[in-house]
């Protein structure tokens, strides 16, 4: 009994001095540690994410409300108010089966900085990273000191396909000709029954997650930026190859643990993709949500040039401690 005791308090334990260290960071950069509303109106607009919604006890004439899946919304509001560098430490709900990295609730780190290009929160992630591992070894606490001294590569999408698969992703940003691709060339990755309609960004994630994803466990850190314009969501498009959007992912040894936006300020072209994941939404799963009227708000108020970043807490104790997330049996 003691034994078990002991192990509950000493994964809490590693779990509260990553969450020190992580303030530690933030606030020698002089960053503002803000808080959000856990409970919203629009919880997020991405096609596949799913929201928990908020039963009121006492009437069901009030406005529905949701619980936040990412604290992005008002993150973006605080930004268009003047606030500057800022960042949040805050719990996240998401409607979908427990897995080895996915859990209905999770603690969500979320950084941006005003005025700055999304590979300066590239170099952030690497400075964050190498002061968590040594927080945390002061600390006593046990780390993979095989990611101690190790660099971040870095490759475009567009890379690691060819590199892994000797296809160019971006001559197949056709939803057909992609279809087609691994119908002909990848007869082991399962598609759907004959009929079941797909998008552009189904079949991407069939071919990424079956034929890419197991092979970045070999990766102690890896950058993967400059994702096909489909996966564009709320990042700018590359001025240079609007083909691809300014958005990068970190994979260590196989785990996401974070996704970053050069974040999108056009009002017009935010306000079009949604209505398109929405429209996606509703013929997918057969529900809607309410408009993401903070979004848009801060969007005509004035949302400054930035770049943001969404990083999951337990996810990054796991890869630099091992430690699981220590709330969940």
């Amino acid at each position: 009994m003691q034994t078990n005791i002991n192990i509950r308090k000493n994964k809490l334990k590693a779990q509260f001095d990553l969450l020190w260290a992580i303030r530690d960071f933030f606030s020698r950069q002089a960053f503002i540690d803000v808080l959000t509303p856990p409970m919203v109106e629009n919880p997020g607009m991405e096609t596949h994410i799913h929201p928990f919604q908020v039963a009121h006890a006492k009437s069901s004439t009030l406005t529905a409300h949701y619980l936040q899946t990412s604290p992005e919304f008002h993150m973006k509001e605080l930004l268009s108010l003047g606030f500057n560098d800022l960042y949040t430490i805050s719990y996240c709900f998401r409607d979908e089966p427990v897995a080895s990295h996915h859990r209905p609730q999770f603690l969500m780190l979320e950084w941006y900085r005003k005025g700055a290009h999304y590979t300066q929160i590239m170099q952030d992630c690497q400075e964050l990273f190498s002061f968590c591992l040594n927080c945390l070894e002061q600390k006593n606490n046990s780390i993979d000191s095989d990611l101690k001294n190790c660099k971040f590569e870095r490759a475009t999408v567009q890379e690691l396909f060819l590199d892994m698969l000797n296809v160019d992703i971006l001559e197949f940003l056709n939803t057909d000709d992609l279809k087609k691709l691994i119908k002909l060339n990848f007869k082991d990755v399962p598609l759907p029954s004959l009929g079941e309609k797909l998008s552009w960004d189904d079949y991407y994630f069939l071919l990424f997650l079956n034929k890419i994803e197991p092979h970045l466990a070999h990766y102690p850190y890896l950058i993967l930026y400059e994702f096909p314009n489909h996966l564009s969501a709320l990042s700018t498009l590359k001025k240079e190859d609007p083909r691809v959007c300014e958005r990068f992912e970190i994979y260590s040894k196989g785990v996401e643990l974070c996704n970053c936006f050069n974040e999108l300020t056009d009002l017009k072209i935010q306000k079009e993709r949604f209505n398109y994941q929405a429209l996606e939404k509703k013929s997918l799963y057969h529900y809607e949500l309410p408009k993401p009227n903070v979004l848009y708000q801060s969007l005509e108020r004035g949302l400054p040039a930035s770049a943001g970043i969404a990083m999951g807490v337990e996810r990054l104790l796991k890869v630099l401690t091992g430690v699981e997330n220590p709330f969940w049996d």
